[in-house]
């Protein structure tokens, strides 16, 4: 048995082919070439899945269904994006359009963070964990909701924006239009933009911290804080603190509601592992609220990387 899954994003197409153990046979990858016509868009979809049966030396008829996993507002019910900013779609049937492209072969739609959970929980990170949430620390924060092993997409299928969740009144304009969401300061943007005002605070200039930046603010990278903080340097300190503290604070609040079984969280700035799960754990095991002799949420590192969505996708039709 094959599945094929599609990570739509608003620069790249990604595409792979899934073996029956959940893991990747073959490929393809385009450039998403957008602002264009809907239908050019969905075209793009066609061809790049048909590359990647070509090189598993496969036909559409070896696939029960094709699965995709878009950005934007989705009702995954009809087949339907509601509304996705970055690939200009409104109210588009792709699931429907897809199809047409592709001999009649039925098509699942999702979120492309639903997906990505979705992933994570057949053959990543969260196996075995009925109850989860998936958090990929990006541009932005994307969120993803388990609950009974099935995504939780809400009356209207735009729950799992955790993202949007405000830790800080009045605090850093969000593009929601809210300000102080989590996103605006535990996202990998958000730990840029921390470094950079903790480095302003200092008119030190041969710091490790900003000799790691080249005494460039706008060189300033995810890296800059967890470098300079290894090298000794109390402004890369302050910075990793002060992103734990933001982190793990939208962290717990998830956790309070939710209470799930595990929580993982992918993206670049997972690279730094132990140096950024451990003090995250012992946040989060502060400010939890448990119950007392009780089972706890785990925290993990998501395991399939880029690879979340696509195998996500591919798999929707098991959910």
């Amino acid at each position: 048995m094959y599945y094929l899954g599609i990570d739509l994003g608003g620069t790249n197409i990604a595409v792979g082919i899934i073996d029956e153990n959940y893991k990747m046979v073959a490929s393809a990858k385009s450039h998403t070439r957008v602002p264009c016509p809907e239908e050019e868009l969905t075209e793009q979809l066609a061809n790049t899945a048909l590359q990647a049966l070509r090189a598993a030396h496969l036909t559409l008829e070896d696939v029960p269904w094709i699965g995709v996993g878009s950005p934007g507002s989705i009702d995954s019910m009809h087949g339907i994006v509601g509304f996705s900013g970055n690939l200009n779609l409104h109210n588009y049937p792709l699931a429907n359009q897809l199809s047409q492209r592709l001999n009649g072969r039925r098509v699942l739609l999702e979120n492309d963070a639903n997906a990505a959970a979705f992933g994570e929980y057949k053959a990543g990170a969260l196996q075995n964990a009925a109850n989860a949430l998936a958090i990929t620390l990006g541009t932005g924060i994307g969120g993803g909701i388990l609950i009974d092993g099935k995504i939780y997409s809400g009356c209207n299928g735009a729950a799992g924006e955790l993202g949007h969740q405000v830790i800080k009144a009045d605090g850093r304009s969000c593009t929601c239009g809210r300000h102080g969401c989590w996103e605006t300061y535990a996202s990998a943007t958000g730990l840029i933009r921390t470094t950079q005002e903790i480095m302003q605070t200092s008119s030190d200039h041969s710091s490790p911290i900003w000799q790691l930046a080249g005494n460039d603010l706008n060189k300033v990278s995810g890296r800059t804080a967890f470098d300079a903080m290894r090298a000794g340097d109390p402004l890369g300190q302050k910075a990793v603190d002060c992103f734990i503290r933001d982190l793990g604070t939208g962290l717990v609040n998830c956790i309070n509601i939710f209470q799930p079984d595990r929580v993982c969280i992918g993206g670049g700035i997972c690279n730094e592992k132990d140096y950024l799960l451990k003090p995250l754990q012992a946040f989060v095991n502060k400010e939890t609220f448990l119950v007392p002799n009780g089972p706890h949420t785990q925290l993990c590192i998501a395991q399939l990387g880029n690879d979340a969505g696509i195998i996500g996708a591919a798999l929707l039709g098991t959910a």
